[in-house]
This record gives structure tokens, sequence and C-alpha cells, in this order.
């Protein structure tokens, strides 16, 4: 009985090819994205502690002329 629901009444073969062909280019495709994600993940945060670095420096300098301003 559970035999006839996986040969779909002989049309099993064409279908679980499918099946496979279609699960096997999801995984891919999913495994492509999530590199390219850490890859652009990893571009982004260097650019953005470069941003941050010269955000701290600005704000330093301004403190500085701040302080020398009031004495």
């Amino acid at each position: 009985m559970y035999l006839e629901y996986l040969l779909f009444d002989g049309q099993g073969m064409f279908v679980w090819t499918a099946f496979f062909f279609t699960f096997t280019c999801f995984l891919s495709l999913y495994l492509k994205t999530k590199k390219e994600f850490h890859k652009q993940e990893k571009l982004f945060l260097l650019e953005f502690k470069k941003v941050e670095i010269q955000k701290i420096a600005t704000q330093r300098e301004k403190e500085v002329l701040s302080v020398s301003v009031t004495f």
C-alpha cells in the first residue's frame, strides 16, 4: 500500500527526480547566498569600523577645542 504512494502510479521516477533536482538547486542557491552574505558582511564591518574611528577622532578634537576655549 505504501509502495503505491511512492511510485505515483508509475510516474514516481519522474516525480522523485524532479523533487531531488529542485532540492539540489535550492540547497546550492542557499549555500551560495550564505557565502556571499558573509563576504559582504565582512566588507561592511571593515568600512563601518573606519567610519566609527573617524567619528570618535573628530568628536575628541571638538572636546579639546571646547576645553581649551573655556580656560
